[in-house]
């Protein structure tokens, strides 16, 4: 079955790229300040409520979203300036600027420069970062002498790092690999897991830490295996 065609105005467009640049962006700023407040739990915990004060959670905060709006507007302005020709189907599943860039009938390598500049603040260093507090971690995580204390540190890090793992390693491949005109099939599909598929297991992830959520979810699961039985 042949399904509707969809449409979308220019300024929708725009509005659609910037903020989903802007979320995607913020998100990987937050994801660094997020392993930063991990690495002080564990590797300094009795130093943790003079370190990350509120002032400072509010710096963070507001930063991430400072430099992920940033990253967004020039990005955004950059592309939908450009001159657009043929018959201006988007060949993605949302107004994604790798999708638009190749609707362009001008040359795209300032855009290609600001968007790989981009990537390397927003993705390799925040990445590195992730890294490297990941492994004081584990340093320290390695020199607790319980079974449980080891436990119970590595939990505080296990959904953090999880996300990272989904929505960085989606990101990297769609923004670090060389940019071309032509299309590529998997571009939608990685589009999709770090743009819908991610963002909707993020909640799942972090709640799955939740002593509470996971005994409801014992039960739901309870519930219906019981049902399964003949």
């Amino acid at each position: 079955v042949k399904s509707e065609r969809k449409s979308i105005s220019f300024m929708g467009c725009a509005l659609q790229m910037a903020l989903s640049l802007g979320l995607g962006s913020t998100e990987c700023v937050l994801l660094a300040m997020m392993a930063y407040d991990r690495y002080v739990a564990i590797c300094n915990p009795l130093r943790y409520p003079i370190i990350m004060h509120r002032v400072l959670y509010v710096h963070m905060a507001a930063w991430s979203w400072i430099i992920g709006c940033l990253n967004s507007l020039v990005q955004t302005v950059m592309t939908m300036i450009l001159p657009f020709c043929g018959n201006n189907v988007i060949d993605h599943l949302t107004c994604e600027i790798l999708a638009l860039l190749k609707l362009v009938c001008a040359d795209i390598s300032m855009n290609v420069f600001i968007m790989t500049v981009g990537s390397t603040v927003l993705l390799v260093i925040p990445l590195l970062l992730i890294f490297i507090s990941y492994v004081f971690i584990l340093s320290s995580i390695l020199r607790i002498n319980s079974a449980e204390g080891r436990k119970k540190a590595f939990s505080t890090c296990s959904a953090h790092l999880t996300v990272v793992i989904l929505f960085y390693g989606s990101a990297l491949f769609m923004y670090m690999k060389p940019k071309s005109k032509d299309t590529n099939p998997s571009d939608e599909i990685i589009g999709l897991s770090y743009g819908v598929v991610t963002p909707l297991w993020n909640p799942i992830i972090y709640s799955l830490r939740n002593k509470e959520v996971k005994e409801a979810m014992k039960k739901v699961l309870s519930r219906h295996l019981n049902l399964l039985k003949p």
